[in-house]
């Protein structure tokens, strides 16, 4: 079996976790010697939104969303049970258990070297987190696992349907900041820039190339030409915002190294409870991989957009939101790796 996967992951998939290290280290040299870049890479935001990392994500999905088949959507309505499963974890349990797990280690393991104003700032950041399940990086993981490609899509879009209704009172309720102003406009551009345009160009893009060249032509021709688009799309986003945030990081690596272990127990908690849930109601995997894929990995666009619009690019808060974009991509290849060698419990 780990032969087979072998075959089937390309060299940049194979060696994704070394090129995102690689990446990361690109992005704070950056920062530290050339900070010339990201300041003029920053004048291009709208609505707290960075364009270049806009058009790398797109670049990202593209590609994935020209393999959706429309005509599969139609039978999602048959098997619910993932999109049940999707909902529950995302949530009715994962901010509360990451509103927990960071209390936990932020109030009371880590008491002698997080001061208490700190501590409390650390959990505002992990709740943003926790409140904001995957909408962008899913569909690469997805892939990575040979997910469901038109299962996938129904269940990024509902969940951005019920983050614009969920979001606010959930992040309200567990940190006691009454009236928190989420930025709609963020939110409402991110869901038009991650998933909207691009499944438009890819619905677009694989009905005019079947339509003049075939299915076949489609499949094993066309596709496969922009195969490794979205693993480096991916690689070029990391550089980019470690480059935003490399003097952050490099002032605080203690803390960095502390926040991330709550973060990285809460990535690895949800993941198993939504994929044991996916096998217990005797899901197929290519269902079960997506749904423990979304409430693991987090909205990070999102997460780091609010906490620097709330409390400044500078805070403790964008500080926790931007260590749980450094530990996503590492864990989630991880957690790509297991839902890969578990292929055989579905």
């Amino acid at each position: 079996m780990k032969k087979v996967i072998e075959k089937e992951i390309g060299f940049f998939e194979k060696y994704l976790s070394v090129f995102v290290i690689i990446c990361m280290g690109l992005g704070i040299m950056i920062s530290r010697y050339l900070p010339f870049i990201p300041e003029f890479l920053g004048k291009f935001e709208y609505a707290n939104v960075s364009i270049p990392i806009a058009v790398l994500i797109w670049l990202m999905i593209y590609p994935m969303m020209m393999k959706v088949d429309f005509k599969s959507i139609r039978d999602v309505g048959k098997n619910p049970k993932g999109l049940f499963i999707t909902w529950i974890v995302n949530w009715l349990i994962k901010p509360f258990t990451m509103y927990l797990i960071a209390s936990f280690f932020f109030y009371i393991v880590f008491k002698n070297l997080i001061p208490s104003d700190l501590a409390k700032d650390y959990l505002a950041g992990a709740v943003l987190l926790g409140a904001a399940p995957c909408t962008a990086m899913v569909f690469v993981w997805s892939h990575l696992t040979k997910g469901n490609s038109a299962y996938t899509v129904v269940q990024v879009a509902t969940n951005d349907l019920i983050i614009l209704i969920a979001f606010t009172p959930i992040v309200a309720l567990l940190l006691g900041i009454g009236g928190i102003e989420i930025p709609w406009d963020t939110l409402l551009l991110s869901v038009m820039l991650f998933v909207v345009i691009p499944l438009l160009a890819g619905v677009l893009t694989r009905s005019s190339v079947i339509r003049h060249k075939g299915a076949e032509y489609f499949k094993y021709t066309f596709i496969s030409r922009f195969n490794q688009i979205t693993i480096i799309g991916l690689l070029l986003t990391l550089i980019i915002i470690f480059s935003f945030q490399g003097d952050v990081i490099l002032k605080n690596p203690l803390h960095i190294f502390l926040i991330a272990i709550p973060l990285v127990i809460q990535t690895f908690l949800i993941f198993f409870v939504a994929y044991g849930a996916s096998k217990i109601m005797k899901l197929p995997h290519d269902i079960a991989a997506p749904a423990g894929m979304i409430g693991a990995s987090n909205f990070f666009e999102l997460a780091v957009a609010v906490a620097i619009s709330l409390f400044g690019i500078n805070s403790p808060v964008a500080l926790a939101t931007i260590v749980g974009v450094l530990v996503e991509v590492p864990v989630m290849l991880i957690l790509v790796k297991i839902a890969n060698r578990t292929r055989y419990w579905f």
